[in-house]
């Protein structure tokens, strides 16, 4: 754990090697990386946290004040414990923060790998008016459910994400959770939208960035996944058969092979490469 004047940070390490941060998106912890870890099998130094609102990592947000530079300090103070540089591994809002964290350069990141991050402020600005509008719909009609006092308010994003019944399907410790966080959830969504994430933007970051995507998610995380493959100077993308947005649970040995080969081709770079760390 990480103690700052503001709040604690969720903060754990296991193995030796290139220091990878794990970040997990909205409503989880970093325990949700456990099954991808159990691949990777200690061939790393592993450090996973958790996003503000989730675990031990305290809210520092309100409604009207939810930018995501607040979750990026907290990654940001995360890599700094872990000891710079690192390689960086975010899922879905995670990922989304791995991205500002790049953009803001505070801190020396090696490589990027961005697991469907909700891309949906890209959409908007690439004209992708079907499938931003598809967020919103979501969204629009989650944040009501919500005012209204709808308790499992936060299914219809769950839903979203990974195709009708999933949030049904998953233990009821699991739905528990969901919806005692469905407030962080909420200002996730209000600094997903302020996020203007633009293509001369992403065209800042000349990082090594593995874009992955799931081929069965849904058409919109699709496509913002391709905009990110191709406006992102140094990226590549990766979809995984079968796979949907809960892939770190569903996939886990596929999304840890793609991982490891990205961090050791980029680390391995960057051996050969020192001046890269100079500055």
């Amino acid at each position: 754990m990480i103690s700052e004047i503001r709040g604690t940070i969720d903060y754990t390490e296991s193995g030796e090697g290139p220091t990878v941060v794990f970040v997990p998106g909205s409503c989880s912890t970093g325990a949700v990386w456990k099954p991808v870890l159990s691949h990777i099998g200690g061939r790393f130094r592993c450090v996973t946290t958790s996003l503000l609102g989730y675990g031990g990592t305290t809210e520092r947000r309100s409604p009207g004040n939810a930018g995501i530079v607040y979750e990026a300090e907290i990654l940001e103070s995360v890599v700094r414990q872990a000891g710079q540089p690192v390689h960086l591994v975010g899922h879905s809002f995670g990922a989304l923060t791995a991205i500002a964290v790049a953009l803001r350069r505070q801190v020396s990141v090696l490589s990027l790998t961005l697991i469907e991050p909700p891309a949906a402020q890209l959409l908007w600005h690439m004209g992708e008016h079907e499938h931003y509008r598809a967020f919103r719909q979501m969204t629009d009609a989650y944040f009501a459910d919500a005012r209204n006092g709808r308790t499992d308010a936060i299914e219809r994003m769950i839903d979203f994400y990974g195709g009708a019944g999933s949030f049904a399907g998953w233990p009821q410790r699991v739905r528990d959770y969901a919806m005692q966080t469905t407030k962080s959830n909420l200002l996730d969504w209000e600094a997903a939208y302020e996020f203007e994430l633009t293509p001369i933007a992403l065209g800042n970051i000349d990082l090594p960035t593995l874009v992955v995507c799931g081929a069965l998610s849904h058409p919109a995380m699709q496509r913002g996944y391709e905009l990110l493959a191709h406006y992102m100077p140094n990226a590549s993308g990766m979809s995984i058969d079968g796979a949907a947005h809960f892939m770190i649970s569903t996939h886990p040995r596929a999304l840890a092979g793609l991982i490891a080969g990205h961090v050791d081709v980029n680390d391995a770079t960057v051996v050969v490469r020192p001046e890269r760390r100079v500055g």
